[in-house]
Order: C-alpha cells, then sequence, then structure tokens
C-alpha cells in the first residue's frame, strides 16, 4: 500500500514537473497576460549569484545595498524581475553614492533591458566595454557617476537601446561633502551611434566632443527616430550650416535640442528651422550671434520652450524678437527666456498676445520704459522676470488679473510710483522681489490680504531716495507664513516688528535701515535663522552672551547700531558683523571656541586689550576686521593654523613691534590691511612668499629702510600699495612698474628721494577705460573683504569703500624726489588723483599734461617748477582741484573750460611769475592774456629751433674773434704794452676799494656793538 502511494506521489511530482516546464516555455513565448500562474518563484539562482558578485566589486559607504541578502533577489532594492519568468530585467541604482569597480558578472543577466548607475561616485574609473553586449538592453543611464576616460564605442552595439544618458559630472559633490573637479568623459569620435538605431533619447552633456565637433551632425543625423538631443557643454564649436537645409537634416522627429554652454560663435543655421516637430530650444550660452531671423521663427509653430540666455552678441533689438515669436507661437509657446542678453528697446505690446505663456524671463538685459499695459493679458503667466533692466514707471494697474502669478521680480530697474494695491490679487504669489527701485507712497495691510501663499518678500529700496512705508498694525496678524523677508531703506516702525513673531517658518531676515529704535526681542534669538540682518538702525541694549540660535546661523549682522556691552564669548555663527557699534572691553579669550566662525567684522568699537591667541583655533576663519579699535600690544605670533585667511585688517589700533612671520605663510592671503598703528622695523622680506596679494595697506607706521623691489617682482595681482606715512628712505623701485593691476599707489609722507621713475608712465591700470568693478550695488557680497582704505583726495583725507576699485591715484608727495617731472607720466590718460607736492622737482610742468584727460586731482605745490602754466591743461575738463602754489611758475594763468572756476588765489601763490584772475598781479596787455600765453609758448619753441643755429655761429666765431684781439696784440708791441698797462691799473682800484669798504664796515660794526 505503502509503494502504492509512494509510486502515485512520484507520477504527480512528475506531472507536476513536466507542467512547470510547459509553462515556463510558454511564458517565453506567448504574450499571455496571465501573471499569477508563476507569482512566488523568485529569482534565478544564477541571476542571485551574479548579482552579488557584482556587489562584492562595490563600495557601499551608505549601505544603499544592505538589502541584497537571502534567496529572492527580486525582493532586494533596486533590483525588478518578469513576474513570469523570474528573470531579472531592471537594476536601478542611482543615488546610492556607490563606487568602486562595475563586475561582468552582469553579463549573466541575459533578460537586462533597464540599467542605471547614475548619480555614484566611480572616481573616474572607464565605462566597461562589456555594456555593449547587452543584446536587450533598451535604458541605460550612467549619468553623474564620475566615470572618466573615453567612451566605449561598443556601446554601439546596443541596437534595441531606446535611452541613453551619458551625462559627464562636471564639478561633483563629493560624499564627503567637498566639490572636485570630476574627471574627464571623451570620445575619439561618434561613429559607433550609428548603431543605435532605436534610440529616442541621447544625453551626452560634458562629455568632451572637440575631437568630434566637425562631424557631430552627420552622426547625430543618422538616427531618425530621435525625438530629445543634449549636447550641452560638450566643447562644440561648429554648427553647420548648409545651403540646402532640406538636403541633409534627417531630423524630423526631433522634439527637444540643448545644445547650451558650446562656443559656435556663429548665427542659426537654417536647417534648424526647419524642424518643425521641434518643442524645445535650449542655446544657453553658446556663443549664438544675432540677429535671429524673426521670419524664419514663423515656422517653429509647435516650439514651447526657447532658452536663448547668455548669448550676448544676439542684437540689440528685443523688440523684433518678441514680435516674431507672437506671430509664430502665440499659442504653444509657454516658456521664453532671454535673459542675459543685450536685448534693449521698449517692450511691444506684442507681449500680451503669448496666449498660453507661463514662465517669462528677461532678466539683465537692457530693456526701457514702461511696462505695456498689454502685460496684463499674459492670464496664464506664473513667473515673470524683468530684473536688472532699466525699466520705468509704475507697476501696471492690470497687474491683479494675472491671477495665476507664483513668482514676481521686478528688482533693481529704475521703476517708481507707487504699488497698486490690485498686487494683492495674485492669490498664488509665492514669491515678490521689488527691490533695488524708487517706489512712493506705503505699502500696507491691503497689500497681503490675499496673498495667503506668500513665502518670499523682498523690498530691498535704494537708500531712501523716495519716501516710502512700510506700514501696518502693531497686532497685524499676516495671512501668509515667510520664509524670506527682505525690507530696506524705508520707514517701518521705531518698535520692532511684533507681527514677525507669527512667521514660525522663517529663516532670512533683512530689516535693513528701517528706523527701528528698540533692543531685540528675546523670541528672535529662538528662531531657527540662516541669515540675520538689522544693520543701520538704532538697536541698542547688549548682546546675548553666549550668541546661541537653535542652530547655526549662516549670516548674522548688526552693524551700525548702538549695542553695548561685551562682545559675547562665543556664538554659532559663521559670518557675523558687528561694526559700528558700541562694544567695549577685551575681546575674550576664549573667542577661538567658536568653531563655526569664518568671517569676524567687529571693526568701529571701543575694544581693547590684546589681541586672543585662541583665535588660532578658529580654523576656518577666511575674514578677521578688528580694526578701528583699541587694541594694543603686539600680533600674536602663533596663528599657524588659520590656512584659509584671506584677509587681516588690524588697522586702525595701537598695535606695535613687527609682522609676525605666520602671516607670510598663508597662500591664500589677498588683503594685509595693518595701517595706522605703531608698527616698526623694516617690511619683512618673509611678505614676498604672499604672492596673491590684491591690497598691502602699511601706511602711517614707523616702518623703516627701503621699499622691496620683491614687491614689484613677487606680487602681480596687486591692485592697492599703500606706504604712506613712514620712515622709508631710497627711491622708488622701477620693478613697481611691472605692476599691471596696479591703480592704487600712495607713498606720501616719507624719506624716499632721487628721481620720479619714467617707467611710471607704463602702469597699464592707469592707461586703461576699463571699469575694475562694473557695479556697485551698495551692500557688497557677505563672505568677501570689503576693501576700505583711507586716501588724501583734492586735499582731503577720505575713506574709500564700495567705489575704491575704480578710484585711481598716486601720491608722492611729502617726499625728497628731485628732477623733473617725466614726461611719460602723461601717457596715465585715465589717473583721477596726481600728488607730486612738497618735494623738490624742477623744471617745467610737462607740456602734454592735457592728455590726462581723467585728472580730478592735481597738486604740485611747494616745489622748484618753473616756466608757464601749459595751456593743454585746459582741456582737462574733469579737474575740479587745483593747487600750484609755492612754485616758481610765470607767465599768465589760463582762463578757459575748468580753469575759470578755480577762484581762490591760494591755489596759485607764491608763483612771483604768474599773473591774472584770481591774482590781484595784472598781466600786460591785460585784454590780451591768452593770445601772450600762446605766443611766449611759440617763441620757446622759436628758441629752441634757433638754439642749434646759435652754437653753429659761436663755434665758427670764437676762432674768429680769438686771433682778431690775441693775433692782435701779439703782433703789435706798443698795442700790447697799452693793454697790460690798463688790465694792472685796473687791477690795483679794484683792491684799494675793497680794503677802504672792508674798513668801513669793521667800524660801522664796532659802533652797533657799542650801542647795543
Amino acid at each position: 500500500m505503502a509503494s502504492k502511494k509512494t509510486t502515485l506521489l512520484l507520477h504527480i511530482l512528475f506531472f507536476l514537473s513536466m507542467l512547470s516546464e510547459i509553462l515556463i516555455t510558454k511564458a517565453d513565448t506567448t504574450n499571455s497576460t496571465d501573471a499569477d500562474l508563476n507569482q512566488g518563484w523568485g529569482c534565478i539562482e544564477g541571476e542571485r549569484k551574479a548579482l552579488l558578485e557584482f556587489k562584492h566589486g562595490l563600495i557601499d559607504p551608505s549601505g544603499h545595498l544592505s538589502s541584497w541578502f537571502g534567496v529572492d533577489c527580486c525582493e532586494w532594492t533596486g533590483v525588478d524581475c518578469n513576474n513570469k519568468t523570474g528573470n531579472v530585467v531592471k537594476v536601478d541604482l542611482r543615488n546610492g553614492l556607490l563606487g568602486g569597480e562595475i563586475s561582468d558578472s552582469l553579463l549573466d543577466l541575459k533578460h537586462l533591458n533597464y540599467l542605471d548607475l547614475s548619480w555614484n561616485d566611480f572616481k573616474g574609473i572607464q565605462i566597461p566595454d562589456f555594456l555593449g553586449s547587452f543584446e536587450r538592453l533598451r535604458y541605460l543611464n550612467l549619468s553623474y557617476a564620475a566615470f572618466g576616460g573615453m567612451i566605449p564605442p561598443h556601446l554601439g552595439n546596443l541596437s534595441h537601446l531606446r535611452y541613453l544618458d551619458l551625462h559627464g559630472n562636471y564639478y561633483y559633490n563629493s560624499p564627503g561633502g567637498g566639490y572636485y573637479n570630476s574627471p574627464a568623459v571623451g570620445v575619439y569620435n561618434l561613429n559607433w551611434i550609428s548603431g543605435l538605431s532605436s534610440l529616442k533619447y541621447l544625453d551626452l552633456g560634458d562629455v568632451n566632443l572637440s575631437k568630434s565637433t566637425t562631424n557631430w551632425m552627420q552622426a547625430v543625423n543618422i538616427l531618425p527616430s530621435l525625438l530629445e538631443l543634449h549636447l550641452s557643454n560638450c566643447e562644440l564649436n561648429d554648427f553647420p550650416h548648409y545651403s540646402d537645409p532640406n538636403l541633409f537634416v534627417n531630423l524630423t522627429s526631433l522634439q527637444v535640442i540643448d545644445l547650451s554652454e558650446n562656443n559656435f560663435n556663429t548665427n542659426l543655421p537654417g536647417w534648424l528651422f526647419n524642424i518643425s516637430t521641434l518643442r524645445d530650444l535650449y542655446l544657453i550660452s553658446a556663443a549664438i550671434i544675432g540677429p535671429i531671423p524673426h521670419v524664419k521663427l514663423q515656422s517653429l509653430r509647435n516650439l514651447v520652450t526657447l532658452d536663448l540666455s547668455r548669448n550676448n552678441n544676439i542684437g540689440s533689438e528685443g523688440i523684433e524678437l518678441v514680435n516674431g515669436l507672437s506671430i509664430c507661437c502665440n499659442n504653444s509657446l509657454e516658456e521664453l527666456y532671454l535673459g542675459h542678453n543685450r536685448l534693449g528697446g521698449q517692450l511691444p505690446d506684442s507681449l500680451g498676445s503669448f496666449n498660453n505663456l507661463r514662465s517669462l524671463n528677461l532678466k539683465y538685459n537692457n530693456f526701457d520704459g514702461p511696462l505695456p499695459n498689454s502685460i496684463q493679458h499674459l492670464t496664464n503667466l506664473e513667473s515673470l522676470d524683468l530684473s536688472r533692466n532699466s525699466l520705468s514707471g509704475p507697476i501696471p494697474m492690470g497687474i491683479g488679473n494675472m491671477l495665476r502669478m507664483k513668482r514676481l521680480d521686478l528688482s533693481f530697474n529704475l521703476m517708481n510710483g507707487t504699488i497698486p494695491k490690485s498686487i494683492g490679487q495674485l492669490r498664488e504669489l509665492t514669491e515678490l522681489f521689488l527691490a533695488g527701485n524708487s517706489w512712493e507712497g506705503v505699502v500696507s495691510e491691503i497689500h497681503f490680504n490675499n496673498l495667503t501663499k506668500l513665502e518670499f518678500l523682498s523690498l530691498h529700496l535704494l537708500p531712501k531716495k523716495q519716501p516710502f512705508r512700510f506700514h501696518v498694525r502693531p497686532e497685524w496678524i499676516p495671512p501668509f507664513s515667510l520664509k524670506y523677508i527682505d525690507i530696506s531703506n524705508c520707514d517701518v516702525s521705531p518698535m520692532f516688528p511684533s507681527w514677525l513673531r507669527t512667521q514660525k517658518r522663517l529663516y532670512h531676515i533683512t530689516l535693513k535701515n528701517v528706523g527701528i529704535s528698540d533692543t531685540i526681542p528675546e523670541w528672535l534669538w529662538k528662531l531657527d535663522i540662516v541669515s540675520l540682518d538689522l544693520s543701520k538702525n538704532q538697536l541698542y541694549g547688549k548682546l546675548p552672551n553666549p550668541l546661541d540660535f537653535s542652530s547655526t546661523a549662516s549670516l548674522v549682522d548688526l552693524s551700525f547700531n548702538r549695542l553695548v556691552g561685551p562682545l559675547p564669548c562665543s556664538f554659532n555663527v559663521t559670518w557675523l558683523f558687528l561694526r559700528n557699534n558700541l562694544l567695549s572691553g577685551p575681546i575674550p579669550s576664549n573667542i577661538g571656541d567658536s568653531s563655526s566662525l569664518e568671517v569676524l567684522h567687529v571693526s568701529g568699537n571701543l575694544l581693547n586689550g590684546s589681541i586672543p591667541a585662541s583665535i588660532d583655533k578658529i580654523k576656518y576663519l577666511s575674514v578677521i576686521d578688528l580694526s578701528n579699535n583699541q587694541l594694543s600690544g603686539k600680533i600674536p605670533k602663533k596663528w599657524n593654523n588659520l590656512y584659509q585667511l584671506y584677509a587681516i585688517d588690524l588697522s586702525k589700533n595701537k598695535l606695535s613691534g613687527g609682522i609676525p612671520s605666520w602671516m607670510c605663510s598663508i597662500s591664500s592671503l589677498s588683503h594685509l590691511i595693518l595701517g595706522e598703528n605703531n608698527l616698526t622695523g623694516e617690511l619683512s622680506s618673509c611678505l614676498q612668499n604672499s604672492t596673491e596679494l590684491y591690497s598691502l595697506d602699511l601706511g602711517n607706521n614707523r616702518f623703516s629702510g627701503e621699499i622691496p623691489e620683491w614687491i614689484g617682482e613677487r606680487m602681480p595681482s596687486l591692485r592697492q600699495l599703500r606706504l604712506r606715512g613712514n620712515m622709508l628712505i631710497g627711491g622708488i623701485p622701477v620693478q613697481l612698474c611691472h605692476l599691471s593691476h596696479l591703480h592704487i599707489l600712495d607713498l606720501a609722507v616719507n624719506n624716499l628721494s632721487g628721481s620720479i621713475p619714467q617707467c611710471l608712465g607704463d602702469l597699464i591700470a592707469l592707461t586703461s577705460m576699463a571699469l575694475l568693478l562694473t557695479e556697485f550695488d551698495e551692500d557688497i557680497t557677505y563672505g568677501s573683504y570689503s576693501d576700505r582704505m583711507e586716501l588724501v583726495v583734492k586735499g582731503q583725507d577720505m575713506v574709500f569703500e564700495s567705489i575704491l576699485p575704480i578710484v585711481k591715484l598716486i601720491d608722492l608727495s611729502s617726499n625728497n624726489f628731485w628732477g623733473e617731472i617725466p614726461q611719460e607720466i602723461t601717457n596715465l590718460s585715465t589717473l583721477g588723483t596726481l600728488n607730486l607736492s612738497r618735494n623738490q622737482l624742477i623744471g617745467k610742468i610737462p607740456q602734454k599734461i592735457g592728455a590726462m584727460q581723467g585728472l580730478e586731482t592735481l597738486d604740485l605745490s611747494c616745489n622748484h617748477l618753473s616756466g608757464p602754466i601749459p595751456m593743454s591743461m585746459t582741456s582737462i575738463t574733469s579737474l575740479s582741484h587745483l593747487n600750484l602754489s609755492h612754485n616758481l611758475l610765470s607767465g599768465p594763468i589760463p582762463t578757459t573750460n575748468q580753469f575759470s572756476t578755480f577762484n581762490d588765489p591760494s591755489i596759485y601763490e607764491a608763483n612771483l611769475g604768474l599773473c591774472g584772475l584770481p591774482l590781484s598781479a595784472n598781466c600786460t596787455p591785460p585784454n590780451n592774456q591768452n593770445h601772450k600765453h600762446v605766443q611766449d609758448e611759440e617763441e620757446d619753441d622759436e628758441d629752441g629751433r634757433y638754439m642749434t643755429w646759435f652754437f653753429i655761429s659761436m663755434t665758427m666765431g670764437f676762432p674768429v674773434g680769438f686771433w682778431a684781439i690775441c693775433g692782435s696784440l701779439a703782433l703789435n708791441k706798443s698795442w700790447r704794452h697799452a693793454y697790460f698797462r690798463f688790465f694792472d691799473e685796473t687791477r690795483d682800484r679794484l683792491l684799494v676799494f675793497i680794503i677802504v669798504n672792508m674798513a668801513r664796515l669793521k667800524r660801522k660794526i664796532e659802533r652797533i656793538g657799542v650801542h647795543g
């Protein structure tokens, strides 16, 4: 009985095994939709082992593959199997921070059709050749995975591939948080692409295609099914043009083209406008040259997105471009980006005809005039960015009709008028940026009552050019929940706004120069703040000690207030600005415990005592500004761990001693500001290691010795050199003339001597019209050191900050320079201030001084200059401060152009030969002064021409005259005796005359002595 049961059981098992084989075979050969027949089988053992071997070669610091154990690999993270066969068909390990090697065991996954290893960190290994052997692969994504080397052409064997993304990563964020330049990925050619006949999506962004830059289009053109082409930042420089576009281009299905960040330097080819299926075109920063053919734009009737941002040469007429697009794409266009170009003119009314436009970005252009009223017809618009143009006038009242608006940015234009209350109708608005304009009137609760979704608000106005108030009731509870608020340069309230306490999500608060005269409320320190700027108010009271937020704040700026008390002993802040308050006492000795600190600005307070050595423990410190306090003692000698410092400002204190050697070991140092102290010694030779110095200010100390030659040899980036008010000797090293960026040279009030080097006329930065800084916002970017330097300009001590990079000055006054003013100095056509006063200079003012068209201040006083005032000086129309006093100048004072405004006689005094207004001495003839002056200069030139003939005549006349007289005396004896007798008598008379007068003088002196 048992044997029968066993036999029956064996038959059943055999039957079941046969049935399973039939089912498996049927599953592979039919399209049955019954997915339940094989559920629960798990993965195939051979494929499980292949995956484990693949895992063994990987580095997995984040534990992304921690689930890869057990029997059923189909349950592992990132693995998908066929529900019927159990074969692995998909491996998706994106963003797993994986590294290591890619094992060829993956080849055992015969049914794999999807492989994604993107956003990992393979640290420059080459893409394996064997990846080209997956016959069934349809999706391959290796983007942003830090692969390096050349892309294997074997990938061209993937004939079934539809999606290929090999986008490299130009900068990669490593798992440790740092950034590094990833290994370059490149190709020898693109011929292998021809094998990808089924490809619909291709992304080779950030792949070096420079070796195939001339044939990339031919390679892509073989892919007739291609829908999307992404070749951004591929070092392409050839955008092929064809005389007959229809003859070549075969991309009849293409919908998306991204060729951004290449360097084509050409206009758009005609074939591009024949791709009628094109929906999205991205040519950001591609060096496209205009004008854009507006007529051809009409063929792109399906265009949804057009991005031509950052192409500075596409033409200045933005009106035609917008008009052309409004004709062809008024119903299809949804996104238009033309920012960072040089488009100009007034925005046309046709702008309002884009019925489906959702995003419009025209920022950083030259558009001017008012906003067209037609803009209110863009009822589908969700984002409008017109910032950084020259738009003027008010915001149109119809702005309230744009009910879908989420982001509105009109910042930094020339707009004025009142902000319309209709802006409060934009119920979907989340971001409102109106900064950098000249608004008037009042913004009140009415403007915000319906803005329930508002998260970002910026009303950072220009510094109070017009009266503007942000007026709400103290008990107001806003309907929104802000994350970011910036209200500056307007009137808010003398009391700290209590409604801010209701904003629980705030991480950025700027209330700068808004008239608050109050203490800082305790609840503010408990917010999870990232950035807090309350500068330029009248805040008073003490700071909490320690200054701690709920989490580390990136920036805290409480400068220019009336805060008192000690500096907090510690703070969890990255950038701390406490400038110009009334903080007093010593800097806490344990300040080094504030390990998060990177920027410390506490200048302009009443801090005293010595500088703590513990600052050396703040290893990430990049800027330290302790200037304008009452600190004393020596600069610490052992700040050896501050390797990231790039700005040190200890000026205007009472520090003594020399420059410590650790300052010379910081290779990143760009600003060393130690002026106005009691520092001594010679300029330390170790400073020549500071090769990246941008600004060196050691003025008004007691440094001695000569100016080192290595300043001009070892500091090629130096722009500002201030050594005034020391005890330096010697001359000006000619090596300083090699500093091509130097635009401030202040060596005044020393004991320097010698002649002024002619090569100063070769200083490139003082001959170039290029601005050193093209944009001057009131606020310097936080985290960088704000340049500040005290200079003597127009006879006054002036402190320059934001405009310092364009100040151009040479001040050599109060030294012992001698010789003539070198003619070459007139080459400095953009020099603004030239001060050579109080020296021993001689000769004439250079005749070509009129070539110095940038001069605003010229001081040549207290020298020994002679001759007339050159008439060419009258052409310097920018000259507003002149001092020529205490010289030996002569002739009439010019009266034309700027000289007609110089009415102060003291600027010409002690020049006895000068005449004319504003001096009391008249010139002769009085009504012909300028003509006489010109005539004198012409006569000087004529004298120069006649000097040559004078010397020739003298050379010939000397022998003739000599023999005419001496020859006669030699030949005639009676004449010779008479001549010498006359000479002897004359000598005797002269001797008697001297003896008699000496006797008289002696008696007179004796009589004076008796009476005295």
